[in-house]
């Protein structure tokens, strides 16, 4: 465990100008995306402030609450999906040279990754489809009782549903987290990444699954401490004063606020990216390694003396 996130650490220190350039460049995006959406549809909150404030807010305003938060979180998934996708096949592209021990420029990996592009949003598509299907399925027979009048049982059967689905939910993203690296690196398609996937977390399911719990804990609280001054510096700055953030209520979304907020974003993402990615990278390459003699392959590719291909058939490296 230690040794895939050093690795993910002293890949992004190694080449830090290429990685921190791509992280940048995509979090720029996704943040732009999502501020001006958020902007367009929810600076005029007047609908939130109704739910607030208002016992029984009409049917108009919460329509018009709920229609300005679904289309801005709209666009922020769909800028976010495609950011993670190109970050992710840019930074694998980056952690398998850097394995190598050679540098690659941006525009190298942009070059690599981008004739993937498509497959990788599919596969990731895919992924969170399942994921998210699995979870469903494990709601439906609750949600089917409550709606056939069952309110009691409907709940019971739901809660104990939805921990079913959210187990198997997890299961499965282990299971399948390992074919973005296995569709960049081998030029796989999307089902046979998923294969493949497979085939490498089969008995170090706990092990990988540790490794990627860690990696989004870490990736949150980084996320939390980069963000937090610009959170409390937002209001300040808007208008609101600090008051504003303290009580938890509804702030006017200014401009001034969208932007200070999106500042701490982009920062935050700029350095959980890389860290996800080499992590995810990495562990594909040591299951491969564990399991394939990758290591035998990334030497020869390398160039290390001693492990050039032979030619009588013994094997490389003894």
């Amino acid at each position: 465990m230690g040794e895939i996130l050093d690795g993910a650490v002293s890949t992004a220190r190694a080449h830090w100008r290429t990685v921190l350039g791509i992280s940048l460049a995509v979090a720029i995006m996704i943040q732009l995306a999502s501020t001006v959406a958020t902007g367009v549809w929810m600076r005029d909150n007047s609908g939130l402030q109704a739910l607030e404030t208002k016992a029984e807010p009409t049917t108009d305003e919460v329509l018009d609450a709920l229609s300005g938060t679904f289309s801005a979180l709209g666009v922020e998934l769909l800028a976010s999906l495609v950011g993670t996708v190109i970050a992710t096949a840019m930074l694998t592209v980056v952690v398998s040279r850097a394995v190598l021990g050679r540098p690659v420029s941006t525009g190298e990996a942009w070059r690599d990754s981008r004739p993937q592009l498509a497959r990788l949003l599919g596969l990731t598509l895919l992924v969170g489809l399942i994921v998210t299907g699995a979870i469903t399925l494990g709601l439906m027979p609750g949600i089917l009782l409550g709606a056939a009048g069952s309110e009691v049982a409907g709940i019971g059967i739901g809660l104990l549903g939805g921990l079913a689905g959210t187990v198997a939910a997890v299961w499965l993203w282990v299971r399948y987290c390992l074919s973005a690296p296995a569709l960049m690196l081998e030029r796989q398609g999307v089902l046979a990444a998923l294969r493949r996937s497979a085939k490498l977390v089969r008995n170090s399911w706990w092990r990988i699954f540790g490794i990627q719990l860690l990696t989004v804990v870490l990736a949150f609280m980084i996320s939390m401490i980069v963000q937090l001054p610009a959170s409390l510096l937002a209001p300040v700055l808007s208008g609101d004063g600090i008051d504003g953030f303290m009580t938890g209520g509804v702030a006017d979304i200014t401009w001034t606020y969208l932007i200070v907020v999106g500042i701490g974003a982009v920062l935050a993402s700029t350095i959980t990216l890389p860290l996800s990615a080499g992590v995810t990278a990495l562990l594909y390459m040591d299951q491969r390694i564990r399991r394939e003699a990758l290591d035998l392959e990334l030497a020869r590719a390398a160039g290390v003396p001693g492990y050039e291909r032979p030619t009588d058939g013994t094997t490389p490296g003894n």
